[in-house]
């Protein structure tokens, strides 16, 4: 699993640009960047849609403020039902919201899950990201949205 001090490894997620879609590199991402990255197990489930991602949401001019250029979500989706999340919840242009539908990234860093019938999904967590290397990593327990939240970023930045 990934940890402090690794960087992360090259993927390519789908994202919405524009009124289409395209591929968006890690290397574009987080190079020469500090990102907020935050993982959820899926898009729409109730804790991501009313606890986790609204509260980046809320916070997101706050962490911005302390110095990061952006803040990103990402999920074992696909990229039709990450755009239908990021303009349902209001997040579309304020978070970036990046499909990993095939699990590629999320397998790589070593944060994926046997969700029974569900299959493979993502771990929780929330890390930060200087220039590609992970400088804070935050592991979200079963149920909940606390240790990977907003709120807990907010104190580490």
């Amino acid at each position: 699993m990934i940890k402090i001090g690794d960087r992360l490894p090259a993927a390519t997620f789908k994202v919405r640009i524009d009124d289409g879609f395209g591929g968006m590199t890690t290397a574009q991402i987080f190079e020469g960047k500090k990102v907020v990255l935050f993982a959820v197990p899926g898009a729409f489930t109730p804790t991501c849609s009313m606890n986790h991602l609204p509260g980046f949401l809320e916070n997101r001019e706050a962490i911005l403020s302390k110095g990061m250029d952006a803040i990103a979500v990402v999920s074992v989706n696909d990229h039709h039902v990450m755009k239908a999340w990021a303009e349902a919840s209001g997040g579309a242009g304020k978070i970036l919201f990046l499909a990993d539908g095939a699990a590629d990234f999320t397998k790589a860093i070593g944060t994926d899950l046997v969700m029974g019938p569900l299959g493979i999904r993502s771990m929780r967590y929330s890390m930060i990201v200087d220039n590609g290397v992970v400088k804070e990593f935050n592991l979200e327990p079963a149920g909940g949205a606390e240790i990977s939240g907003a709120a807990a970023i907010l104190g580490q930045l």
